[in-house]
């Protein structure tokens, strides 16, 4: 058994002795491969070498191409011809329409409603005077009756004060008289009893019948005194009840409300049958002649305006309101300036009265409107397209090569679709009125005329 043992483990070594010995030569077949990619090497080359060669021959062998003459562009472009003059632009704002006078009318007195006007409406057209709502009158032609009779008795107590007074006149010039006899007979008295022919019992009786007339002549200028105060008193009773009469008949008349103008009815709440108070709003009405429009300026538009003419105030406007496709033009004339200034809006409200016509359409407050209102003018002006102005300030003159010229000019205003400028221009010069972006010192230029105008394709690039 051991030496079974002994005798594998030899075998197994005998592999690792074969390893160990030198290896092979390369076989004839790997040559081959060697060779054959060698081959493929230089039969590439030799393609590429050929193709270059082919390639030189043929761009050496080429025919010669006429070369185009290099021409300068020109631009198709629109101009226009200015000119210096006092020109006026137009201030272009939104306003809204509102009434200038309205009123609510309110029940002067308390009563049923027993008659209202078919106008009286929200829409209702109403005239001047037109009797809008009637409210019971039996009340308040009972109160008329009342001061009226009141007042007459107080006239007949006046007149028979005064026939008291005339009276108690007529009985003072007696006394008056009565009085001057007495002292007459006195005198006589005192002069006879100087002489011896009268007692002194006598003058005494003439003393005591002076004295007796002195006091019934003060009795009746103090009853006199006392009825023309009388007089007096019932002259206040009297001037009270006329006042009394006349409000009277006052509330008797405030029981028909009447249209106090030609108007345009906002809202109505009376009735028939409707017990009202006094005070109450029966009706909200709007003058139909009487409409403003409200619009705001800017500080700079104002205070533009005002450093030109001192105020605003009296400026035409004209005003757009838009219906469909068609504007309809109405005028204004400005009427005033808000109180205070609109800081939310920033700008000053300003209110234009509007002039409408019978033929035209009217107006109704709450419309949205445009306001036009012409601007500061600039004198030695010139008046511009919007696409002459470029960058900050340049203008492009056409002179007569048909080049462009540039010029330095200064914005004054915008006026619908053209600019105010001042600057290095001069009376009837052309300007460029196209938009090009290469636009500079020199470039040619095409100005067009009636018939390219007609096709706007011809603004673009072309070649001479």
């Amino acid at each position: 058994m051991l030496q079974s043992v002994e005798q594998s483990d030899s075998e197994k070594k005998a592999p690792v002795e074969y390893a160990e010995m030198p290896a092979p030569k390369p076989s004839v077949g790997r040559a081959k491969l060697i060779a054959k990619a060698i081959l493929q090497a230089v039969l590439a080359f030799l393609v590429l070498f050929a193709a270059f060669k082919g390639m030189n021959y043929l761009v050496n062998t080429k025919p010669e191409v006429a070369k185009r003459p290099v021409t300068e562009k020109s631009y198709a472009v629109e101009t226009a011809t200015i000119v210096q003059g006092d020109y006026t632009p137009s201030i272009s704002v939104y306003g809204e329409v509102t009434a200038g006078r309205q009123v609510d009318l309110r029940a002067l007195v308390a009563g049923e409603i027993v008659a209202v006007n078919d106008e009286l409406k929200a829409g209702g057209m109403v005239a001047k005077g037109d009797v809008l709502v009637s409210i019971d009158r039996f009340e308040y032609e009972g109160a008329l009756t009342e001061a009226k009779a009141n007042l007459a008795e107080a006239k007949a107590g006046q007149v028979e004060n005064r026939g008291r007074v005339e009276l108690e006149k007529a009985n003072v010039v007696r006394a008056r008289e009565q009085l001057e006899f007495a002292q007459k007979d006195l005198e006589r008295a005192q002069d006879l009893l100087e002489r011896g022919s009268v007692t002194e019992r006598t003058v005494d009786e003439r003393n005591l019948l002076v004295s007796q007339r002195q006091q019934s002549l003060e009795q009746r200028l103090n009853t006199l005194a006392l009825e023309e105060a009388k007089v007096e008193q019932q002259e206040a009773v009297i001037a009270r009840l006329e006042w009394r009469l006349e409000d009277a008949e006052r509330k008797l008349a405030n029981t028909v409300l009447k249209a106090p103008f030609d108007a345009i009815v906002r809202s109505e709440a009376a009735q028939v049958g409707r017990l009202t108070s006094a005070n109450d709003v029966v009706a909200s009405i709007y003058s139909s002649d009487e409409l403003e429009v409200r619009f705001t300026l800017s500080d700079n538009q104002y205070g533009r305006l005002v450093a030109e003419s001192g105020t605003v105030v009296g400026r035409q406007a004209e005003l757009k309101w838009f219906l469909g496709n068609q504007p309809l033009l109405y005028t204004a004339e400005i009427d005033r300036v808000g109180a205070d200034v609109a800081s939310t809006r920033g700008g000053v409200d300003v209110f234009a009265m509007i002039d409408v016509t019978q033929q035209q359409t009217p107006l109704r407050p709450g419309a949205f409107v445009e306001v036009t209102v012409p601007d500061q003018t600039y004198a030695g002006s010139f008046r511009i397209p919007e696409a002459a102005f470029y960058g900050e300030g340049k203008v492009y003159v056409v002179d007569a090569e048909n080049r462009l010229v540039e010029r330095q000019v200064k914005a004054l205003a915008f006026d619908s679709g053209f600019i105010l400028v001042q600057g290095d221009l001069s009376d009837g010069e052309t300007v460029l009125a196209t938009r090009v972006p290469e636009a500079g010192e020199g470039l040619l230029v095409r100005p067009l005329d009636d018939q390219d105008t007609a096709d706007s394709s011809k603004t673009v690039t072309v070649n001479n």
